[in-house]
């Protein structure tokens, strides 16, 4: 598994990425700890969190992922080095005003301030890739498809929140800066304003892709070819859908998070539709000799569009099967049956 570069960054990572949201709320930290562990022992080299995690959100779990992640470090000296550490700043509220209260507008002092609550939970003095996790402008993200004007709301421009990167990465609290689920146009603005003004350049987006959302191929998959922005691709199981953990129960038992939490249900990931096309790439994997986690983690793995794969697991089981999918491959023809569907089923968990 050779070691891949993000964007015009100087960061190199495993074209697989470590992601974290369960821990702290399915994942214990002692569990959580031995999965970083068996992650580094098995090449990976990238971990990604966020000052939002674990989800799903709440405010007595706000933090808590970071902190494990920050206790880990502090137990083990000398690790901090080794690996490549990506976090984000929540964007406006969306519903958890814990973290910044209601208005919060992703200003220039927010920005700060969240990065500096972040290396305190860390125990850190530098966060290698730090993302804003959504748009501070109105955009439709989450399962919204469609731009609405109306919803429109005063927020920190672009410059200002490139302005606020610019002043960490001066202050060596960041290495490099990057978006997450950002749209074609989010990305262009910001590449063309921070080379405008001379503030720090995106260097990833990340977004969801999968089987059931391949929204990335609608003009961001070109937008980020051409500008050298590399695709960190989450959720690449579809949460769980594309395991086939759901297909005899639905969304039910103690499967998994759709199963255990009802506010996860009520996502994009949690619409029949989605289950529905899952369970059908789900079968093509099944008859191809394939588990549906190999083929879905696959279609990641060896896709031109994907810089790194962030996986998230609860056990070292699921680990050490995400990992071992590196060595799947998909034929051309196998290829050809995956768009079919996708041409009939499109992208119901957008």
């Amino acid at each position: 598994m050779n070691s891949i570069s993000l964007g015009t960054s100087s960061l190199k990572v495993s074209p697989i990425c470590m992601g974290t949201m369960t821990f702290g709320q399915q994942v214990d930290e002692a569990t959580a700890h031995r999965i970083m562990d068996r992650a580094l022992e098995r090449g990976l080299n990238f971990l990604d969190t966020a000052e939002m995690y674990s989800v799903p959100a709440r405010a007595e779990t706000y933090g808590a992922t970071e902190t494990i992640l920050g206790n880990w470090f502090a137990r083990n000296p000398g690790l901090r080095q080794k690996v490549v550490l990506a976090s984000k700043v929540a964007g406006p509220s969306r519903g958890m005003p814990w973290v910044r209260g209601e208005v919060a507008g992703l200003t220039k002092a927010e920005i700060i301030q969240a990065c500096e609550n972040s290396l305190r939970r860390l125990q850190t003095e530098t966060i290698d890739l730090y993302q804003i996790h959504w748009p501070a402008r109105n955009v439709p993200a989450f399962g919204a498809t469609v731009f609405d004007p109306t919803k429109d709301r005063p927020c920190a421009s672009i410059h200002e929140q490139l302005e606020a990167m610019g002043e960490l990465v001066r202050a060596g609290k960041v290495r490099e800066i990057g978006l997450s689920n950002e749209s074609p146009y989010g990305v262009h603005e910001f590449v063309r304003v921070a080379e405008q003004h001379g503030l720090p350049r995106v260097a990833t987006v990340q977004n969801p892709y999968c089987l059931i959302n391949r929204s990335y191929e609608n003009g961001l998959d070109e937008t980020c070819h051409r500008l050298d922005v590399s695709l960190l691709a989450y959720s690449p199981l579809g949460f769980g859908l594309l395991s086939g953990k759901y297909d005899d129960t639905g969304l039910v038992g103690e499967a998994g998070r759709l199963a255990l939490f009802e506010s996860m249900r009520k996502q994009r990931w949690g619409r029949p539709e989605a289950l529905a096309a899952a369970r059908r790439y789900n079968a093509l994997a099944r008859s191809k000799g394939l588990t549906p986690t190999q083929l879905a983690l696959a279609f990641c793995y060896a896709n031109w569009r994907v810089a790194s794969t962030i996986i998230g697991v609860t056990t070292l089981a699921q680990l050490d099967e995400c990992l071992d999918a590196w060595d799947t491959k998909l034929s051309p023809e196998l290829i050809a049956e995956i768009d079919g569907i996708r041409f009939e089923q499109r992208d119901p968990a957008q």
